[in-house]
């Protein structure tokens, strides 16, 4: 069956609008800080646009898009903010409450790191029309693209998991998409080819691995203050708190290798329990649930309840 170009436009800007609603839903839950290191491109390919700068934009975005993670700028992003912090700290910038200033950058729990290993294109060429804000084009041949990714702990340095993921396009025909014009840059063009769509498929594989690591990485938090029977905690809405949560509290025992110092295990010594009575976007504000609020002190540890 046919169908009319007007017809055709509003079913896929209505795909379109589904699928973006269905991204931007935020999946709830306690979040971690995380950052995308550039992954090195071991694979020796080269074309339109530099292989590691796209898979860490794709990664970036959909990582962002789960609503499980507190994503940071990638290293170049951080660096640059540094350099920003340090120039105005240098007292030749004119000041004032917009200036950047030192000791505001959020820490990442997790690091992900990794190389890109392969990458095979057979790309038969793209092309295609934008009709009213929206880019019909055609594409052909086959992209693959592996890599392997690591999962790592920033406080310990621990590889805590790693996987080798594949992504693979060989769409042909018509391919339908917001047309978002230009684009500029290394990365130029990634999003056209199938090479770039193999990317993307390599990275949503490397999202899901991410996200079911999550229940065997420890989510943790620290008491800032206690005063008057309310315990406030350094994580809020921002890490998924809500109101009603519950938490262990209590004293860090980290048992250490002598030989090496590495960290071989982390134990809670529990001295209560607190429940969130109010949330703000970077700190909790919580009530004992069970024990003594005398008991506990700034710089206590704050645990999920296992």
């Amino acid at each position: 069956m046919r169908l009319s170009r007007p017809t055709l436009i509003f079913a896929c800007v209505s795909l379109i609008a589904t699928t973006l609603a269905a991204a931007g839903e935020a999946t709830g839950g306690l979040r971690y800080s995380i950052t995308v290191t550039k992954f090195e491109n071991k694979a020796g390919w080269s074309g339109r646009f530099d292989v590691g700068d796209a898979w860490g934009t794709v990664l970036t975005d959909l990582l962002t898009q789960t609503g499980k993670f507190i994503v940071l700028g990638e290293k170049d992003m951080r660096t640059e903010a540094l350099g920003e912090q340090d120039f105005a700290a240098s007292g030749r910038t004119a000041g004032g409450n917009k200036a950047p200033v030192t000791g505001q950058m959020t820490p990442a729990q997790l690091l992900v790191k990794g190389a890109i290993t392969h990458v095979q294109d057979t790309s038969g060429g793209g092309g295609g029309v934008n009709l009213g804000g929206v880019h019909l084009g055609g594409s052909g041949g086959k992209g693959e693209v592996n890599a392997t990714i690591y999962v790592v702990d920033s406080t310990t340095g621990q590889v805590l998991a790693s996987k080798s993921v594949t992504g693979v396009s060989t769409r042909r025909g018509l391919s339908v998409g917001l047309y978002r014009g230009p684009i500029t840059g290394e990365a130029s063009g990634y999003q056209n080819d199938n090479v770039g769509k193999a990317i993307t498929a390599a990275c949503d594989d490397a999202v899901k691995f991410l996200i079911d690591q999550l229940p065997r990485i420890p989510w943790t938090g620290t008491v800032v203050q206690s005063t008057n029977g309310k315990i406030y905690v350094n994580r809020g809405s921002r890490e998924g708190v809500s109101v009603g949560q519950s938490f262990v509290v209590g004293e860090a025992q980290v048992i250490r290798d002598p030989d090496s110092g590495e960290v071989l295990d982390t134990t809670i010594t529990e001295v209560a329990r607190l429940e969130v009575s109010q949330v703000k976007e970077k700190i909790s504000i919580c009530t004992v649930s069970s024990g003594k609020a005398s008991s506990i002190r700034k710089g206590m540890g704050v645990h999920i309840p296992q």
